[in-house]
């Protein structure tokens, strides 16, 4: 078939309807030609190369073509991978804009650039056409009727996060028709359950479009968690249950309509392409000196993200790309936010972390994305990449130091009181310069990466053999306990402390400053038997297990959850520093012994003290629109059975016992002078009857 081809326009990138056909553009600097390959019905390929170049854009226009009309592109230049070039026409390849993906690459050594077992290696050339081994990419109509949807917008003061993977969450629910989708994961029963629980906003592991690993095919296992991105527009094909991207939008106008935000975990610090040895699907063969941080020896990759690759974001196309991914995620897809997997590798300008460097300037000074969430992952793994508290507001970070602190002081780890108490307080020594706000720690106790909350409570060592490295895979550094037995018991003693651990682990997260942040599956009492490492684990491993739900510590969850938005005390965006208040002269945080006292600095550093409380009120300096009065009082006793004091109660009110691990019911009782609290508990007090103009 012949197609009436003409220049077109080097904007926007991508393929772009109009009126008469399709406009393609492509950014390659070191291209020599870039053919455009049209496929039919029949999968037939029709070869067409760009007519025009501007700068490093190529681009055309073919009349005629429509919706639904599938494409890739073969690039031609030098194969010099001692000069960082890899161009080999052979090989179909994904057009990094492309919206919509017809599938996934199959592995094969047909997708590498190099013949596979040459003595030579890489520096080998493979004649092979991929294109059989390859998805298409298919040109989409971006109409979408969103009818009155609105974001919720949600301060982070107010959000609790819920960190789930879409078929993880979906695949053993009972009532959820077709799971492991898009659709499936907004029906009925998830935004039941989602609202039912209180969070308010979900954060998806990666969705955008995805590659296998070969390594982990051949082992029967897949790329489960999704951490090898490869299309940074198009949605995972795999969790679409039909072929329209729609899917996915109509998935996040039900979350909005559900009072729900929809964050996004995105992987652009680098490709499923890998190192040298890897496939390719896209950038590699559309320029890899340009998309890609090569050493000095170019035939190799920069590897801050500890995966063969990582993108280099000097690179002002490399940079475009990635900006113009969020916009359009944010403006067509309507999400709510972003979490930045290694978010220090996208920091690093010339290879040095810069937190005023191109990524950062580029996300903070967009009208579109400086509105949305924005979270970091404030590591990757090259040297100075662990970050932590050094990121520029409105960035939030996933703080990994809440976890390990708090962890620690429920195992019963010595001279932990002191961590405790930072953590309580918002870390504010990470967290408390430049204007950031104590929201800006996104506090978590168990995240996808590392044990759930369950095994956290239930195993002393990571069980990873699953994964077909001889348990080699996974950190060793969990601080966890088994109570006594590794992994399930019949035990009623143990299964006892392990529900008691569990509680004061989940209401420690709850009760502290900060934005907290849930894994998916943990209040219903999900286990990955001992597994810290599912990534490859697309199975009951992997997956949320519904029929094993704990109604109780279900209800648990919902009370600590409602308990916190009913306490704005407990949720400022102001730090707590136990400065004096303007209005009464009371410090806005007061440390306190069991008996009432203040904590001394003999206190503070005696390894055994197993028990902290802290008397909690609104910041000194918040302004009198947002001042309200009364205080929390709250108790952390990882010790036996005791009896604590209680502040003298100010302002004319009194104090009420609204929350107590150690009891399955929801108390709301007037308190006394002392109160006996239970070993290994939580609870707080809520100081009550205060007139609001005392």
């Amino acid at each position: 078939m012949r197609h009436a081809v003409t220049a077109g326009h080097p904007f926007p990138l991508g393929a772009s309807l109009d009126g008469d056909g399709v406009n393609f553009a492509l950014f390659s600097q070191h291209a020599e030609r870039v053919d455009l390959c049209l496929f039919d019905g029949n999968d037939r390929e029709t070869r067409i190369p760009l007519p025009e170049r501007e700068g490093h854009i190529w681009h055309g226009h073919v009349a005629g073509l429509a919706p639904g009309q599938r494409y890739g592109y073969r690039v031609h230049g030098p194969y010099r991978p001692r000069d960082g070039h890899r161009f080999n026409p052979n090989k179909l390849l994904i057009d990094p804009y492309a919206r919509r993906l017809t599938g996934s690459p199959r592995p094969h050594d047909a997708l590498l650039g190099y013949r596979a077992g040459h003595p030579d290696a890489d520096l080998s050339f493979d004649r092979r056409d991929s294109a059989p081994h390859m998805p298409r990419c298919v040109v989409v109509d971006p109409a979408f009727d969103w009818g009155d949807d609105r974001p919720p917008r949600r301060p982070l003061a107010e959000t609790v996060i819920y960190e789930a993977h879409v078929r993880g969450l979906t695949m053993l629910h009972p009532a959820v028709r077709r799971p492991g989708t898009y659709l499936a994961l907004a029906s009925d029963p998830i935004l039941d359950h989602l609202n039912g629980l209180g969070v308010t906003a979900v954060e998806l592991l990666p969705v955008h479009a995805f590659a296998d690993n070969r390594f982990l095919t051949d082992r029967g296992l897949t790329n489960y968690w999704g951490y090898m991105s490869y299309g940074f527009f198009a949605p995972e094909p795999r969790y679409m249950q039909g072929d329209d991207i729609a899917e996915f939008q109509k998935m996040v106008a039900r979350f909005h309509r559900a009072g729900i935000e929809v964050i996004l975990d995105v992987v652009y610090n680098h490709t499923a392409e890998g190192d040298e040895l890897g496939p390719t699907l896209s950038f590699r063969g559309l320029d890899n000196a340009a998309y890609y941080r090569l050493k000095d020896d170019r035939r190799l990759y920069v590897d801050d993200a500890g995966t063969g690759n990582v993108l280099d974001l000097d690179n002002p196309f490399a940079l475009r790309l990635v900006m113009d991914s969020l916009r359009y995620w944010v403006e067509a897809m309507h999400v709510d936010g972003f979490r930045f997997d290694l978010c220090s590798a996208l920091g690093r300008s010339r290879g040095v972390f810069d937190r005023d460097g191109p990524f950062f300037r580029a996300v903070r000074q967009d009208p579109v994305l400086n509105r949305v969430k924005l979270i970091a992952e404030p590591w990757d793994l090259a040297e100075g990449g662990y970050r932590l508290g050094a990121y520029p507001a409105p960035f939030c970070e996933w703080n990994d130091r809440f976890r390990d602190g708090v962890r620690a002081f429920w195992r019963g780890d010595a001279g932990m009181v002191g961590k405790l108490a930072k953590r309580i307080a918002g870390s504010a020594a990470s967290f408390d310069h430049d204007g950031r706000a104590a929201t800006a720690s996104v506090n978590f106790i168990a995240a996808h990466d590392g044990f759930t909350l369950m095994d956290t409570v239930s195993y002393a060592a990571k069980h990873n053999e699953a994964n077909g490295e001889e348990n080699r895979d996974g950190h060793d550094h969990n601080l966890s306990d088994n109570m006594g037995v590794e992994g399930p018991t019949d035990d009623p003693a143990i299964l006892a402390r392990r529900d008691r651990r569990r509680r004061n682990l989940m209401a420690t997260l709850l009760l502290s400053q900060g934005t907290p942040m849930i894994l998916g599956g943990d209040e219903l009492g999900n286990s990955q038997g001992g597994n810290n490492n599912a990534y490859c684990q697309d199975n009951p491993i992997g997956w949320v297990d519904w029929n094993g739900a704990d109604p109780g510590f279900l209800d648990f969850c919902r009370r600590l959850i409602a308990f916190r938005k009913a306490h704005p005390i407990l949720r400022q965006r102001r730090f707590l520093h136990s400065r004096p208040r303007e209005q009464d002269g009371l410090p806005d945080l007061f440390w306190r012994r069991a008996d009432g006292a203040p904590m001394t600095p003999a206190d503070w550093s005696d390894p055994g003290l197993r028990l902290l409380a802290a008397e909690l009120r609104m910041a000194s300096g918040t302004p009198a629109y947002a001042a309200l009065p009364g205080a929390v009082f709250l108790v952390f006793n990882n010790g036996p059975g005791t009896t604590v004091r209680l502040p003298e109660p100010t302002q004319g009110g009194h104090w009420r016992r609204q929350l107590d691990s150690a009891r399955d019911d929801g108390p709301d009782e007037r308190a006394a002078g002392s109160e006996r609290i239970a070993a290994e508990s939580v609870v707080a007090f809520v100081l009550c009857g205060v007139a609001s103009g005392a």
